[in-house]
């Protein structure tokens, strides 16, 4: 399948990636999706008064000590605008710590997911016991009132991506998450295609994506869109082994590398017992929803009125802010599919075929 927008080198780079992750190899991604848990939304993760290098270096820990390579980290543009200078540093004392701990970062640009509202300063309290109380949509429905907001937007891709479009820290750009969702639909569509074009013209080395995430016919032409722009598929699969399996069949035959970017509820029955050797079997990378429990309160379950107590099965998320797992079969789970790799020595030898 032609990889669009590619010149024939980067055609040759991912067809090397496709030969290096779709085969059951040492250098599978597993991971986490990837917010400190002293953090209540992207604005505290990223803002000079709230970015708490200590607690991400201790949590990054806790990752490399279960063999995980790979953490996938949204970033958020009003970090950026209030001090591009200040962000860009912040970043890179983030990959930093990450790369110490033999971990690689996927950056997320923009997402349609949660709340509307948002202010750089002081975040709003999480609310007790509700799932993502605080989350933000980056640019969210401000766009649909501020039309300049987008050549804004263009800059903070374009600046993030040139500064640090040749780092082997990074993996991969994920360029938005679930265009389209929250009510959002085709407005999403101008975004969404500005940001594969902002990408190309920044002429980043690593790969970018737009992860799949329904199958909902609605999303069809979103789908199409991504899969065809997207230099490494990702998409995000909560349900049972059948469901994935399903997914698995038609994305791993597409000629591209493939890795389930969210994944791991377990009401739902997606499980790292079950799902791991799914995915280590048909060569495809994961990265589960959650590392630490903390302020975003995802090891909640969705639908939450407020107030209720600590759910006994978890939703997401694998450790306590003090390093002990949820359920210790987790950790067993992560460790089975990774046992076959050296992790630091193992790990650079991916970045490096990446870039």
């Amino acid at each position: 399948m032609e990889i669009v927008g590619c010149a024939p080198w980067r055609i040759l780079i991912y067809f090397l990636i496709g030969n290096l992750l779709n085969k059951q190899t040492k250098a599978q991604e597993i991971g986490a999706n990837y917010i400190v848990s002293t953090a209540v939304n992207q604005l505290e993760m990223w803002q000079f008064t709230t970015f708490d290098i200590n607690q991400i270096d201790k949590e990054l820990c806790y990752a490399e000590k279960i063999s995980m390579n790979t953490m996938r980290v949204y970033l958020h543009h009003l970090a950026w605008e209030q001090d591009p200078s200040g962000f860009k540093k912040r970043v890179n004392q983030y990959l930093e710590i990450a790369d110490k701990h033999g971990i690689g970062t996927m950056f997320v640009f923009f997402d349609d997911c949660w709340r509307d509202s948002y202010k750089a300063g002081r975040q709003p309290e999480l609310i007790p016991s509700i799932h993502n109380s605080q989350w933000l949509k980056d640019p969210g429905r401000l766009i649909d009132k501020e039309p300049k907001l987008m050549d804004t937007l263009e800059t903070y891709v374009k600046d993030v991506m040139k500064t640090f479009g040749k780092d082997k820290r990074i993996l991969m750009w994920d360029l938005y998450n679930e265009p389209g969702h929250f009510g959002h639909g085709d407005k999403s569509w101008p975004l969404l295609k500005n940001a594969v074009n902002w990408a190309r013209e920044a002429k980043a080395s690593q790969p970018i994506t737009i992860g799949i995430w329904s199958n909902d016919p609605k999303f069809a032409a979103f789908n199409k869109f991504q899969l065809e722009n997207s230099d490494v598929i990702t998409f995000h699969n909560y349900q049972d082994t059948v469901s994935l399996k399903q997914a698995l069949d038609t994305l791993t035959r597409m000629g591209k590398p493939v890795i389930c970017t969210e994944y791991m509820k377990r009401p739902s029955g997606s499980l790292f017992q079950t799902h791991l050797p799914i995915f280590k079997r048909y060569g495809v990378g994961a990265i589960n929803w959650g590392l630490v429990a903390g302020k975003t309160q995802t090891n909640y379950p969705q639908g939450n009125k407020g107030g209720e107590p600590e759910p006994e099965l978890w939703y997401h998320d694998i450790f306590r802010q003090d390093g002990t797992p949820f359920d210790p079969a987790d950790i067993t789970a992560i460790r089975s599919f990774s046992n076959n790799r050296t992790n630091n020595n193992k790990k650079q030898q991916t970045k490096n075929q990446i870039q």
